[in-house]
């Protein structure tokens, strides 16, 4: 029962909508944003320090609850063969990749997140969970994807085993022979080897002919299986946003799916912003400096889409709780998507 409750449609989004501007009261949250205050445009680095504070306040872990509900509305992560791998971007303390790791016990997980200290408390969380094998299936490094991106190792299979035997944070800090496959990225569809640019022309162009035979070396062929971006995308920027999509586009294999959950447009959270908090359109900033971000079905299209995503699925998931202390409704609306990562 505490899993059902986040798939049920307690309330139809658009009869949410037309309460919501219709009522006066609201207007503010409907209004263009104009932007008179310079203080409101924080610098990449304010925004992760902001967020680094809030994951210390709440290092006691009892501020989230493990998302079990996650496997019922991702069932690809339960039912996925051995060997799979996921990135949980933004992962905090665990509250996602837990489960993942209680669910499939051959899954191996990556998680990252801007804060050190985060990252200890996550490993911390997971290891006393009694999880089957996680010492050889729980991985974590720091990193803020909307701002230096990821590290190139997560881009192919044998940099991830360097990885996993010598847990290094950056694929600078890998100690690389030439016969090593070591891939690049430069764009969504070409991948090449690390030699590659030392190689004469012809070699050059037999290599971008032959750019498939790759999969035939079981190197460089991608990345990760899945990637979850659960509550995550909401605190970048919404100016960043489409740098950091196509970040998690470069890392994951081709057919590879991304799995999406975030707020939704008129979430009840949105509604309790004041109007001094807005720092953009649909974006908010708390008085501890994090940020909050609301989506429409539409910008999430067309920003999963412009990174060269295909949609498989978009939909709000719409749910009234009750607070049982006082007997007030609560109208939430998260995101539900998935997106994959063309053959």
């Amino acid at each position: 029962m505490e899993a059902a409750e986040y798939f049920s449609k307690d309330f139809e989004w658009e009869e949410l909508r037309a309460e919501v501007e219709n009522d006066p009261s609201l207007r503010c949250h409907l209004l263009p944003f104009e932007s008179s205050n310079p203080s409101s445009i924080k610098a990449a680095d304010e925004d992760s320090a902001a967020w680094k504070r809030f994951h210390v306040r709440h290092s006691s872990g009892k501020f989230f609850k493990e998302r079990r509900y996650l496997l019922k509305e991702f069932p690809e992560l339960v039912s996925c063969g051995e060997h799979y791998k996921v990135l949980e971007v933004g992962c905090g303390n665990g509250s996602t990749a837990l489960p993942i790791l209680r669910g499939n016990e051959h899954i191996i997980v990556y998680a990252c997140d801007c804060s050190t200290e985060t990252l200890e408390r996550a490993e911390e969380i997971i290891a006393a969970a009694n999880v089957a094998s996680v010492r050889h299936r729980f991985h974590t490094f720091c990193c803020d994807f909307s701002t230096t991106g990821f590290p190139e190792w997560l881009g192919c299979h044998t940099c991830q085993e360097i990885f996993l035997q010598k847990q290094q944070i950056c694929l600078s800090g890998f100690d690389f022979h030439p016969s090593h496959c070591c891939v690049l990225l430069l764009s969504p569809y070409a991948i090449y080897t690390s030699d590659f640019f030392f190689a004469s022309p012809d070699v050059k162009e037999n290599n971008r002919n032959d750019a498939y035979s790759l999969k035939e070396r079981h190197c460089c062929i991608g990345g990760v299986d899945f990637v979850t971006l659960v509550f995550t995308l909401s605190a970048v920027p919404f100016q960043r946003m489409p740098t950091s999509i196509k970040e998690c586009f470069s890392v994951l294999k081709p057919g590879g799916i991304l799995l999406f959950r975030d707020y939704g447009l008129y979430d009840m959270t949105m509604l309790r912003f004041k109007s001094d908090q807005r720092v953009g359109f649909r974006e908010y900033m708390r008085s501890d400096g994090t940020r909050s971000y609301f989506f429409c079905l539409d910008t999430v299209r067309h920003l999963f889409l412009g990174a060269g995503f295909i949609e498989l699925e978009l939909e709000y998931c719409c749910v009234k709780s009750v607070n049982r202390r006082n007997g007030n409704s609560m109208l939430r609306v998260w995101v539900h998507g998935k997106f994959q990562r063309p053959m």
